[in-house]
C-alpha cells in the first residue's frame, strides 16, 4: 500500500485574479495494485456544535473536543468525495452537495478540473446514503444528470427510505428539507438506478456493507487490494468523539442507538484487521487507519 498526500489547485481562472483568493484542495491518494483512489474536496460544512455533540456528556465531549483543537460552538468537517480508478472505470463515491446546501460545500467539479477530469469522465456513481452532502449534487442546473454517462448506484434500503411518501412526515422537522431533496433527486434517475444489498459486488473488487444507523440504509464500500480499504460514508463521521467515544449517541444520526452500535463493531473490526479508511468528513483527506487508543481509537492519517 502506498499512501501520498498533495495539493491541487482547483481554478487557474480564480489564480490568474490578482484580487481572488487562491483556492487550494488537498488530496490524499491511496494506491491498491491497479486501483488508485484519490480523495477531492468539496469544501466543507459548517455545523453548530450540538448537531453532533447534543445529548453527550458534556464535560466529557468539551475535553475530547479541545484535545483536538477544535472550537466549541461550531464544527466545520471536511467533505472529501471519493474517486477510484482502475484503469477502466472512474467511479465517485458520493457527489457532494452542490450548490443547494451549504455555501462552504459543492465545490467538487472545482476539484475534479483539478485532477483534469470532467463530468463525462465519470463511469459510475456509488452513494454511501441520502444526506444533502453526498447525494445533492447529483443534477446540473437544469435537473439533469451531472454525470452524464455514469451508472448510478444506491443501497435498496435507502432508495426506499428517502421515496417512501412518508419519509417527510416521520423523518422530523429538522430534517425534513433533506426528506424533500433526496426524493426529487433521485426521481431524475428512477428508471436507471441500479439498487443495491449487503455483501453485492456492484462492480469486480468493490464489495457494499450495510452499516444502519446514520441512514436506514447506509452503506460503506469495501475494496480489495494487498490491504482492504473501506470507504466509509458517515458511519464513523468525525475524528473525534466517533473514535474516542463511539458508544455515544450523536444527533448527526438518524438513529443514534443503532448508529452507535454499528460505529463501535466496525472501529473494533477495523482496528483489528488494519485495513485503510476513507472518511467522507475525516481530516487531511480523509485517508488513514483505525489505531486502539485506551478505552477508544484514534484515527491515523496517511
Amino acid at each position: 500500500m502506498l499512501t501520498r498526500r498533495h495539493f491541487l489547485t482547483a481554478s487557474a481562472a480564480a489564480a490568474a485574479m490578482p484580487l481572488a483568493p487562491r483556492r487550494l484542495w488537498a488530496a490524499s491518494t491511496l494506491t491498491l495494485g491497479e486501483t488508485r483512489i484519490d480523495t477531492l474536496s468539496d469544501g466543507n460544512l459548517v455545523l453548530p456544535a450540538d448537531f453532533i455533540l447534543g445529548g453527550m456528556p458534556e464535560a466529557e465531549a468539551q475535553a475530547i473536543v479541545a484535545r483536538h483543537a477544535l472550537p466549541t460552538d461550531r464544527l466545520t468537517p471536511p467533505c472529501n468525495v471519493t474517486l477510484l480508478r482502475d484503469g477502466t472505470n472512474t467511479i465517485l463515491f458520493d457527489v457532494g452537495s452542490g450548490p443547494d446546501f451549504q455555501p462552504s460545500a459543492g465545490k467538487l467539479a472545482e476539484a475534479l478540473a483539478a485532477m483534469d477530469l470532467t463530468v463525462e469522465d465519470v463511469t459510475h456513481v456509488l452513494f454511501t446514503h441520502g444526506h444533502p452532502d453526498h447525494l445533492w449534487g447529483l443534477l446540473d442546473e437544469f435537473d439533469e444528470p451531472l454525470f452524464p454517462n455514469a451508472r448510478h448506484m444506491i443501497g435498496q434500503a435507502e432508495y426506499d427510505y428517502w421515496t417512501d411518501p412518508e419519509t417527510p412526515n416521520t423523518i422530523g422537522e429538522a430534517r425534513a428539507s433533506f426528506a424533500a431533496g433526496a426524493s426529487r433527486r433521485l426521481a431524475v434517475i428512477a428508471d436507471s438506478v441500479r439498487l443495491l444489498a449487503d455483501a453485492e459486488e456492484p462492480l469486480p473488487g468493490i464489495t457494499a456493507r450495510l452499516t444502519p444507523g446514520h441512514t436506514p440504509g447506509h452503506l460503506a464500500y469495501e475494496i480489495a487490494g494487498p490491504t482492504p480499504a473501506l470507504i466509509l460514508g458517515d458511519c464513523i463521521a468525525n475524528h473525534h468523539v466517533a473514535f474516542e467515544r463511539p458508544d455515544w449517541a450523536s444527533g448527526s444520526d438518524q438513529d443514534p442507538a443503532l448508529a452507535a452500535a454499528t460505529r463501535a463493531a466496525l472501529l473494533d473490526r477495523l482496528a483489528a484487521d488494519g485495513h485503510a479508511i476513507i472518511g467522507f468528513h475525516l481530516p487531511e483527506g480523509g485517508i488513514g487507519r483505525v489505531e486502539r487508543a485506551g478505552t477508544g481509537y484514534r484515527f491515523v492519517p496517511g
